[in-house]
């Protein structure tokens, strides 16, 4: 459709919807964006309690619509509801999987080291220390990451780590060879 004013987007709006895809629905809109020509809708126009389904629309996208009312103001404060209590226990949570996943990635490391640590914590616990991967907590691997740069922890530890790293980079490298 051509261009609307204000006035036929007002917010509160009740409008019956088509849309060009052949879409029908009720909605009542929450705010319109004129320059980029955009419709903030709420559907179903008795929509209440605590969910809603909100819709973003090109106004472009509108085939025809109907006036159907004066709704009362959809973004007054007192009627809406937030669970804040869960939306911080959702940051915290995803700002402690992003630490954790950040604590993946070496610094200042070859892609090599990197796919050998990847390797190595899909079967062992391993961390960074700098440039040094830490295996069980007690095993370091040194550059060049060789079965060779494997040293501290116990003598059972290290002989596993040592095995895990020769048959990761082994496998790592007829990966490559293979491409």
């Amino acid at each position: 459709m051509e261009a609307f004013t204000n006035e036929e987007f007002a917010i509160g709006c009740a409008l019956s919807i088509k849309t060009t895809l052949g879409d029908e629905f009720e909605a009542q809109v929450i705010a319109y964006d004129k320059p980029s020509n955009i419709l903030v809708l709420q559907e179903g126009v008795s929509a209440s309690g605590p969910k809603r389904d909100i819709r973003l629309l090109k106004a472009n996208y509108i085939k025809e619509f109907s006036f159907l009312g004066q709704n009362q103001d959809p973004l007054d404060t007192s009627k809406c509801y937030l669970d804040l209590s869960s939306l911080q226990a959702r940051e915290d949570s995803a700002l402690r999987q992003a630490e954790i996943d950040a604590e993946r990635f070496g610094i200042g490391v070859t892609a090599e080291a990197q796919n050998i640590f990847d390797a190595l914590s899909k079967t062992l616990p391993v961390r960074w220390d700098k440039t040094v991967i830490v295996v069980m907590n007690e095993v370091r691997v040194s550059r060049p990451y060789l079965p060779e740069s494997v040293a501290g922890g116990t003598p059972a530890a290290n002989e596993r780590v040592r095995k895990v790293l020769e048959l990761e980079r082994k496998r790592l490298q007829s990966r490559n060879t293979g491409q």
